[in-house]
């Protein structure tokens, strides 16, 4: 039976009243803890015989991945989670010494510390461009001012799709667009999008998108995926190698004597990046979250997010907090961040709103509100009534 969007009815254990931290670390439906206690069922009941039936799910889940973003199973490598993909790149790429690489000042560290790395070991140039740009004067002058940077000279452009601070999407077709006309790429941290906001990677121009699945996807950590422009792949270098990526890597456990090779070419596709042994219960997680998410329909989710965050935002401004919400509803996710009014500080306000049974999170100094598909537009009244409670505990 396909859930419906605002019904709870699929996590029966879930404490919180509200819980409005999807941006965080979500909890799993009852779907995504079947799916993992069957897939430990057959371990424990087959043993090494339920490696095939993994193999299988495996094969589904690069399938639903590719949904998810518009792409091709064929382009998808399964990951660790998100900041084994930026890894992946940020470490295969063919750079030259003195390439420029663009990156955001204000981004999560994840979608940072990855090209800072590869930028001591190849020589490379980082760029900081400030996300202000964007937040403050909207689309228009941070666009112009990537251009600007462009115009220098850049190899990639690493930006996150959707903002962890406050929740603003990025115009990525845009800067998409811009990076290709000036010689570069662009990779995408896109694990505060994929599940509440419509993506299609190769319809808004992308070379790598990077997605994990403890946030918006509902999975549980250890799983992600990496979506890789076709003819991309082939050109990345494969320093992250490991057994499972040669051509015919499981000849020799199946064929009898004689196919035991370490000459095997590594393969030229996405899959390559699949060296070893993966978390098989964190991928059957995904997979049913990733199966559950597209039944819903992500612009159905979308849409009801930002119905609960409608609700919820008057509210706050009304409050005096300082609503940090996109004007512009194209760059609108499907959470944002306020700022408390004066004398108000948001970790203590967090806490006091747990203690309520209302879970938000506190990134930098802010407050931040972030729904899904489970949550009832009318729980916004119960989160403000608790904030005024909070406010006014001494």
């Amino acid at each position: 039976m396909q859930p419906a969007l605002g019904d709870r009815s699929l996590f029966p254990d879930l404490a919180a009243r509200a819980f409005w931290n999807h941006a965080g670390v979500s909890p799993p439906s009852l779907p995504v803890r079947r799916a993992v206690a069957a897939l430990l069922d057959g371990y424990a009941r087959d043993g090494s015989g339920a490696v095939p039936a993994t193999a299988a799910l495996r094969g589904r889940l690069r399938e639903a991945a590719a949904r998810l973003v518009g792409g091709r199973a064929a382009d998808v490598a399964l990951t660790s989670g998100l900041s084994a993909g930026v890894q992946a790149v940020a470490l295969c790429l063919p750079w030259r010494r003195g390439d420029r690489v663009i990156l955001f000042e204000g981004e999560f560290p994840a979608n940072v510390t990855p090209w800072q790395q590869a930028a001591a070991l190849h020589g490379l140039a980082p760029v900081l461009l400030p996300l202000s740009d964007y937040e403050e004067g909207g689309a228009a002058r941070g666009l112009s001012r990537l251009e600007e940077a462009l115009r220098r000279g850049a190899r990639l452009v690493a930006v996150s799709a959707v903002q962890f601070r406050t929740g603003r999407a990025m115009p990525l077709a845009e800067m998409a667009a811009l990076a290709s006309r000036h010689g570069a790429e662009i990779f995408v941290d896109a694990i505060q999008a994929c599940g509440a906001v419509p993506v299609d990677a190769p319809a808004l121009g992308l070379d790598y998108l990077a997605g994990g699945a403890h946030k918006w996807l509902m999975g549980i950590e250890g799983a992600g995926f990496l979506w890789i422009r076709p003819g991309r792949a082939a050109a990345l270098r494969p320093v992250l190698a490991g057994w499972l990526s040669h051509e015919d890597p499981l000849a020799f456990l199946t064929r009898g004597p004689g196919h035991l090779r370490y000459d095997r070419p590594v393969r030229r596709e996405a899959s390559a990046l699949e060296g070893g042994s993966s978390s098989a219960a964190s991928q059957a997680a995904l997979l049913a979250a990733v199966e559950l998410l597209l039944g819903l329909g992500i612009p159905a989710v979308h849409a009801h997010a930002n119905a609960c965050l409608d609700r919820l935002a008057p509210g706050l401004a009304a409050r005096g907090f300082a609503v940090l919400r996109a004007a512009e509803p194209s760059a609108r996710s499907a959470f944002f961040s306020a700022r408390p009014p004066p004398g108000a500080e948001a970790p203590r306000l967090r806490e006091r709103l747990q203690a309520r049974g209302v879970t938000v999170a506190c990134p930098d100094g802010l407050l931040r509100f972030a729904p899904h598909w489970h949550n009832d537009p009318a729980e916004a009244d119960l989160v403000l009534a608790a904030l005024d409670e909070a406010i006014a505990e001494r």
